[in-house]
């Protein structure tokens, strides 16, 4: 079976270890903007939604090169805060443009001060958009729930992990091992129903996909 390149619009190193363990068994290369001297594509992720930004992402990509491109977009979804809408699509922007993870955090323990735990329910949720050879493009979506922690907790992870207890665990995500993390987070998940429409598209060497999105 011949293997196919499948490109990642992401800066995030995190991610792109993360999708290539859990996309391992297909046979595909998965490669880094970084891999295919991509460096100074910029996308202003200004969508209203997490499939917005995704789509954009990829498709930014993919006009540019040849092959699959992967894009997602996710956020941390809190039910007490806008509805249960933030820190949402601005998750990584959510303390300033320029915010670092701990900077999100940060702000995100100062707006939940004084809430109970059981008022602190939230959701992560991804979407991840492939744009392939032909263009035609498909999505995934993903989701995990779970409370937020009071204080930072574990030295993996990245984003939100330190403060995100996922349910079933009395651990944050930054406090679980990988292999256990990459079977139960919004991103796996999704990933993981992704792997399937790849397969389907090399079997079928092709993919009636969502046109024009």
């Amino acid at each position: 079976m011949k293997y196919r390149k499948l490109i990642l619009s992401t800066e995030n190193i995190h991610k792109v270890e993360e999708i290539r363990v859990i996309l391992k068994d297909l046979p595909i290369t998965v490669l880094s903007k970084k891999d295919v001297k991509v460096s100074s594509l910029h996308v202003e992720e200004d969508g209203e939604t997490l499939e917005e930004n995704a789509i954009k992402k990829a498709r930014a990509l993919a006009d540019r090169i040849d092959g699959m491109v992967l894009a997602d977009d996710s956020g941390l979804f809190v039910d007490c805060l806008d509805g249960g809408n933030a820190p949402g699509v601005h998750s990584a922007r959510y303390a300033g443009a320029d915010a670092t993870d701990e900077d999100n955090n940060d702000k995100l323990l100062r707006e939940l001060k004084g809430v109970p735990l059981e008022k602190r329910r939230a959701k992560f949720k991804a979407v991840i958009a492939l744009v392939l050879e032909n263009k035609d493009i498909l999505t995934v979506d993903g989701e995990c729930s779970g409370v937020i922690a009071f204080e930072p907790r574990g030295k993996n992870g990245f984003g939100y992990d330190p403060l995100f207890i996922v349910d079933g665990y009395d651990m944050t995500f930054a406090e679980l091992s990988e292999d256990v993390k990459n079977r139960i987070s919004h991103r796996a998940k999704a990933l993981n129903r992704l792997k399937d429409e790849i397969m389907n598209v090399i079997k079928d060497d092709r993919y009636e996909g969502i046109r024009g999105k």
